[in-house]
């Protein structure tokens, strides 16, 4: 499994496709990295009808989940939480492949 989706992140994507009025049975949570941000990559959550043959495909709590193979290289083992608090709200990455990573979070170096 390239990454783990919390309870958490996954009650907020389910609040998220609600909102939408995304259909979850044919919708997935695209996860992936992309070149850019502070640190050199930042992280890419969509909500997405399309998943390509070669996409990594796995179900976290109900949420249909799909990686491509470069991403899954930078994304191996990482855990993806939702927090809601005082100083801030949105979805937070626990990446053990990252050497460094910006003071948002939302980018990283490998």
């Amino acid at each position: 499994m390239a990454v783990e989706i919390s309870e958490n992140a996954a009650n907020e994507i389910r609040d998220i496709c609600e909102k939408q009025n995304l259909d979850m049975a044919k919708t997935y949570l695209r996860v992936g990295v992309k070149g850019g941000g502070c640190s050199g990559f930042t992280y890419v959550l969509d909500l997405t009808d399309k998943k390509s043959d070669s996409d990594w495909e796995f179900d976290a709590h109900g949420i249909h989940v799909v990686c491509d193979q470069k991403s899954h290289l930078y994304l191996e083992g990482t855990q993806i939480d939702f927090k809601d608090e005082i100083m801030g709200r949105g979805f937070v990455f626990k990446n053990p492949n990252a050497t460094s990573s910006c003071g948002c979070g939302s980018s990283f170096s490998a």
